[in-house]
């Protein structure tokens, strides 16, 4: 048969499902089936077995062939993602992702359908529809899986009925159609056996419709509703000989021409294209230009005038391209092993874009099985919610429906670099284009010179009882008597007013720094020296609130006291109430404290008071 491969798209296939409904063993035959698999891969498969196998050597272990960690392969579960190709006998080629089936490997799962055109959702006939099969799929349609295929597997366990082929299938549908996926393809198979995955099986009489392969062969991507729009984020500034400079990156929606107008989306910046590389060479030796780039292709552009673009930029069509925005709705599904913090910044990465941003807000947690939306205040691992995203600048970001590349975002820790989340854009929120910020003619510059000294913050951070207010107050006196103007936010004070409605988990607790951290910003624009006597537990809160402040305007100052001696003071009856269990989240008892790890300045709440304050007023003075 001649090849199309040419005039048909790369497929990108997801498998998904629980553990053991036989997604590597499925995917493994059809490898090796299409004659996708190496000579000596297939060997190996021939003479390895698994732990507990009952497959006689000498025949293939089709699992193998798409589990590539020695982990997985002692568990006989796969973890990571494993990426394989495929050559459809119509010469179309197959990306495959066969992704994990244990839920703590949903992080693996969601990853592996981000870019996916069709899913495979893997179903034991035998142990009918879990959990995990309805959040696979949730994940697979938030994620834009237009084509989901339900592979009922191993129907040799239950005798090739019909009956419960359809009984499965139905409970798929009900939560396909809810999720508005726009085509559901039912095939009942045992990838053990080889029914119906590349030849129909004899075994099932009732069934005519495709094998796995004829359907994946038969695929053809859905037609976008109207013209997408031309998206080109910027992954690097190319630059040659003769005062070359291009913008380089990926067409990741729609269609660009020389001659058309571009915005640079996060200035709002106009320009026309001028030029359209590519690295491809004419006869005669000299890079070719095109007149068009289209979906996919990788091009650099050049614009008919100078103007600001850096790497993480979007170029997008000036008749329709999105508003830089600070406040989003988005779908997320949080993959972190702690539950989501409110107020806890993390980074928003994009493509090559990172900005930090804040959870605000926590609207719905799904409910994967029944559609139900639970009121919840936050997201624990594997859960899949509606929330509130503010960033600290506004970004363009597009409806993740409208395109996925810009759409589409990860939080990270910025404390652990770990992924925490995926995120879909919904859409930017209409209050962030309605607060414009007002610059008044006396600024902080004005006040500090009325004040006659610099204004700052300074973050006593340490256990309860370690002698922070303390601190303050002896700093604060004298600081006074010198002239200089200060204000002490103090942890307990500001929970009779402010933060009233916040407790001591981490959640809380991320919260109460976020707004203790941006009143302080708003006391050090007043020209004050701020002081803060927070308990501020965790690194990732504090590094937050320094993220606020100019270079040089926020000192971290930690009152190192040691646990006993802290115990011992008790001067709040804490430490007596966490001992008898009513205090589950005191920190370094119930709670975890985390030191700071590069502090400003380090004071011994055991030592004495008044060198203690004179260093800090030293370091607060610049002296």
């Amino acid at each position: 048969m001649a090849s199309n491969s040419a005039l048909t798209p790369v497929l990108h296939l997801v498998t998904c499902g629980s553990v053991d409904d036989g997604k590597s063993t499925l995917i493994g035959r059809l490898l090796a089936e299409t004659n996708s698999v190496p000579i000596d891969t297939l060997e190996y498969a021939r003479r390895t077995r698994r732990g507990g196998s009952t497959i006689p050597v000498g025949e293939i272990d089709y699992s193998l062939l798409t589990d590539g960690l020695e982990a997985e392969r002692e568990q006989g579960i796969t973890i990571d993602v494993a990426y394989r190709h495929m050559n459809l006998p119509n010469g179309r080629r197959v990306l495959v992702a066969d992704s994990p089936g244990h839920e703590q490997y949903t992080r693996n799962m969601a990853v592996a359908a981000s870019n996916g055109d069709v899913a495979i959702l893997m179903v034991d006939a035998a142990r009918g529809v879990r959990a995990q099969t309805h959040r696979h799929l949730t994940i697979c349609a938030l994620m834009g899986v237009k084509t989901v295929i339900v592979a009922v597997n191993k129907m040799d366990l239950v005798g090739y009925e019909h009956a419960t082929f359809e009984e499965i299938v139905g409970t798929v549908r009900v939560t396909a159609a809810r999720l508005d996926v726009p085509e559901v393809i039912a095939i009942p198979v045992s990838a053990f056996m080889g029914d119906n995955i590349t030849e129909p099986g004899t075994s099932m009489p009732w069934y005519s419709g495709p094998t796995l392969l004829k359907a994946l062969e038969d695929w053809q991507p859905k037609a976008a509703q109207g013209e997408r729009p031309f998206r080109f984020p910027v992954q690097f500034i190319a630059r040659a000989e003769g005062n070359f400079r291009g913008y380089a990156g990926t067409v990741v929606s729609g269609r660009v021409a020389r001659g058309d107008e571009v915005v640079i989306a996060d200035s709002g910046r106009t320009a026309k294209i001028d030029r359209i590389v590519t690295y491809d060479l004419h006869v005669d030796g000299h890079i070719a230009d095109l007149d068009s780039a289209d979906e996919g292709q990788a091009v650099t552009l050049t614009l008919d005038h100078e103007v600001d673009v850096t790497r993480g930029d979007v170029i997008a069509a000036a008749s329709a391209h999105s508003e830089p925005s600070d406040r989003f709705s988005v779908d997320m599904v949080w993959l972190g092993e702690e539950a989501l913090a409110h107020g806890r910044s993390y980074l928003l990465v994009s493509g090559s874009r990172s900005v930090p941003a804040t959870v605000t807000n926590v609207r719905h947690r799904l409910d994967v099985v029944t559609g139900h939306e639970h009121a919840a205040r936050l997201l624990s691992m594997n859960d899949i919610g509606r929330v509130e995203v503010a960033t600290d600048k506004p970004v363009p970001m597009d409806p993740y429906a409208l395109c996925r590349d810009t759409g589409g975002f990860l939080l990270v820790d910025r404390v652990t670099a770990d992924t925490v989340a995926a995120g879909m854009v919904r859409h930017a929120m209409r209050r962030s284009t309605n607060v414009v910020r007002h610059d008044y003619a006396v600024d902080e510059q004005a006040r500090r010179l009325l004040m006659g000294h610099d204004a700052k913050v300074v973050w006593l951070t340490g256990l309860s009882g370690a002698g922070k207010s303390t601190i303050a107050d002896a700093a604060v006196r004298k600081l006074h008597a010198l002239g200089v103007h200060t204000y002490v936010l103090d942890g307990d004070n500001v929970r009779h007013g402010l933060n009233k409605d916040l407790g001591f988990t981490a959640e809380d607790r991320a919260e109460n720094v976020r707004r203790v951290a941006e009143v302080s910003k708003l006391m050090v624009d007043a020209g004050l020296v701020v002081f803060v006597a927070l308990v501020s537990p965790f690194i990732g809160d504090r590094r937050a609130a320094r993220d606020l402040f100019a270079p040089g305007q926020f000192v971290e100052v930690y009152v190192d006291t040691p646990l006993d001696v802290v115990t011992e003071r008790d001067t709040k009856g804490l430490y007596a109430k966490a001992a008898q269990g009513s205090l589950p989240n005191l920190t370094g008892v119930g709670q975890e404290y985390e030191p700071p790890v590069s502090p400003e300045l380090v004071l011994h709440g055991t030592g004495d008071l008044d060198a203690s304050v004179d260093e800090l007023v030293r370091v607060i003075l610049g002296e």
